[in-house]
């Protein structure tokens, strides 16, 4: 039986990793994809604001609040955090995941507890804040609608 086992996990690993429907972020996404983003980090939604120029959807996971902000068209045009601990960037980044890794590769490291700011060519990630009260805003700057003002997403 063991034998059996050792031979079919790495079959049955693979057939469920390709199954697994891939965990698509938010930022420069539709709309719907806010509740994939829920599901993805396992958080609870905390409703909706429209602000007008934009709706905010708050999501809500082991005391770190989340917030996605969708424009006019429908699209997802900033992130932000706060709370303790970071949630994770790759979901909530999604296609701009590894633009963000590499431009945050080529930085030079800093010394102490310090804001990071990254800025690639498309996207903008902002961190700062001490451990248990961690804070972060993530935002294409192509994206947001005009006459919204960075300092109201924060």
């Amino acid at each position: 039986m063991k034998r059996m086992l050792r031979t079919l996990a790495p079959g049955l690993a693979l057939a469920g990793a390709l199954a697994a429907p891939p965990a698509r972020a938010a930022l420069g996404e539709a709309e719907s994809s806010v509740s994939r983003d829920r599901q993805a980090l396992a958080a609870v939604a905390r409703g909706t604001t429209d602000r007008g120029a934009y709706t905010v959807h708050e999501l809500e996971r082991g005391g770190t609040t989340i917030r996605e902000y969708v424009s006019p068209q429908g699209i997802v045009f900033a992130v932000t955090w706060g709370g303790l601990a970071n949630p994770d960037l790759h979901t909530l980044l999604g296609s701009y995941a590894a633009e963000y890794e590499q431009a945050a590769g080529r930085r030079s490291p800093g010394k102490g507890r310090r804001a990071q700011r990254v800025v690639a060519d498309h996207v903008v990630v902002d961190r700062w804040g001490h451990m248990r009260d961690l804070h972060g805003l993530a935002y294409v700057p192509d994206l947001v609608p005009q006459g919204v003002s960075l300092d109201e997403i924060r």
